[in-house]
């Protein structure tokens, strides 16, 4: 979905037609916005059952609170794709559909999906289901992603220890063990990784470092670029003493014992890793193309849902309103609006009138506590006099 494309979802009672027709309601709501300002498609929205006025009132704050949840939601599985596919933008796309379809498409020719959300239960069942869904599917994303996350830092560690400097890389393969001391009750072998520009003031200073270093005990085993490294043998008795005095001088010692086969092993376990992450990685991936479409599903049905309620609300019984998707961009939407509005300020009664030159003007004054309480917002906090809905999918 392009950054430049912004959806309205519009109610408008049908009679903003002389005739009370759906068709010819539409083509008013069309005239409008005019091809201007965005395009304007048809939105099909069932009828649901309705409670009490203060179940509605409820349920239009619970919609706008579950809303939100879901744009949140769509947000984070999509983060979760872009960090899987490494911020590649034109692979993020191609997962990002919705049922198969490009989401425009989705949305042009959207149905109520019957069979998942039964449209002749109450509505606070299909809430209640709503939620429940968004909820899983975040939970889902979020345990498959922190599992994915942690089998690619395993990896990563693993790899760093085949290519990495002699200060942390693997030295399995590098220390042969004739140079340590081993099985002896009181000498000991230690490996310290000491960085090439300051080799000289190490080998002036290990043996007085601490009590108990064997004299001339230091023997190079490697070097690389950045590091050379040295075995140096002491009394186990100093030992801890000896470790933390060459950190102090910025000499690393490493953590090393030798194991028969060791070598080996470690070359399996980076195998049997990678493996690992490219099958975490799919999985991943196939979850996170399921969940973003699934959940944009979730969203649009509870805007559909807002759209209802606000229009039950606003319109009062019986219904008879017609909805419209204006597809607009974000520089569009506020003169898509502001035309809205001047069609159809009088149904905002006297919180919308002119001034003097005819232009419409908003009294916020004479907005009333019952109507904030319903719910008669627009996004943001500002009132209009129809039901409108401005989102973005990306």
């Amino acid at each position: 979905m392009s950054k430049n494309t912004r959806f309205l979802l519009v109610s408008l009672p049908a009679s903003i037609s002389p005739t009370n027709d759906h068709d010819e309601a539409l083509t008013a709501l069309r005239s409008a916005v005019t091809t201007d300002y965005g395009t304007v498609f048809p939105f099909s929205i069932p009828e649901f059952k309705i409670g009490t006025l203060d179940a509605l009132v409820q349920q239009a704050d619970d919609l706008g609170k579950l809303e939100s949840g879901c744009e949140a939601v769509v947000g984070k599985v999509g983060d979760a794709l872009r960090t899987i596919l490494e911020g590649d933008e034109g692979k993020i796309a191609q997962q990002k559909t919705v049922n198969d379809k490009p989401v425009e498409q989705y949305l042009k020719s959207f149905h109520w999906n019957k069979t998942k959300y039964q449209a002749n239960k109450p509505l606070g069942e299909i809430i209640d289901t709503l939620q429940k869904e968004i909820t899983s599917i975040d939970n889902q994303v979020k345990d498959k992603y922190n599992s994915y996350n942690q089998i690619k830092t395993n990896l990563t560690t693993l790899q760093r220890k085949q290519t990495g400097n002699l200060s942390n890389k693997s030295l399995s393969n590098i220390v042969p063990p004739s140079l340590l001391v081993q099985d002896s009750d009181y000498l000991e072998t230690h490996l310290i990784a000491v960085p090439r520009t300051i080799t000289k003031d190490f080998l002036r200073a290990y043996e007085t470092l601490t009590p108990m270093v064997v004299p001339r005990s230091a023997v190079q085993v490697s070097a690389d670029d950045e590091f050379t490294l040295y075995a140096v043998t002491t009394f186990k008795k100093y030992s801890h003493e000896f470790i933390h005095k060459c950190r102090e001088s910025k000499w690393t010692p490493r953590d090393f014992k030798y194991k028969e086969g060791g070598k080996e092993e470690e070359s399996k376990e980076l195998e049997r890793v990678g493996k690992e992450e490219k099958k975490v990685w799919g999985e991943a991936l196939r979850l996170g193309r399921t969940a973003w479409s699934e959940s944009v599903m979730a969203w649009v049905h509870v805007l559909a849902l807002r759209v209802f309620v606000e229009t039950v609300l606003r319109y009062g019984l019986p219904l008879n309103f017609v909805c419209g998707l204006v597809r607009t961009t974000p520089k569009l939407a506020k003169k898509a609006r502001s035309s809205l509005d001047k069609s159809y300020s009088y149904l905002g009664g006297n919180a919308f009138g002119r001034d003097k030159k005819g232009r419409v003007t908003k009294d916020d004054s004479a907005m009333s506590a019952d109507m904030q309480a319903a719910g008669h917002m627009g996004d943001g906090g500002e009132y209009s006099p129809y039901v409108c809905y401005e989102f973005e999918i990306l």
